[in-house]
């Protein structure tokens, strides 16, 4: 699982920081935003001309940020 995150590159440079798919300009928020859109990985892969694993990439970047957080209540 590790390979895959080698996929994400987090570059001030390329889109102002914003974590993207390596060698584009496609970020993992897009990516997310179009799962939730009902997009499917399939879809996404074709429209925007990256891999299945990119995207999974992007779902793994993620869990693993949001793994991250801490919550707290009040």
């Amino acid at each position: 699982m590790e390979e895959l995150l080698k996929r994400i590159v987090v570059d001030p440079k390329v889109m102002g920081g914003k974590p993207v798919i390596r060698g584009t300009r496609i970020t993992v928020d897009l990516i997310l935003e179009l799962l939730a859109s009902g997009m499917t990985s399939e879809e996404i892969a074709k429209d925007y001309k990256i891999s299945i694993e990119d995207v999974r990439a992007a779902l793994l970047y993620a869990a693993k940020i949001l793994g991250r957080e801490e919550i707290m209540v009040v």
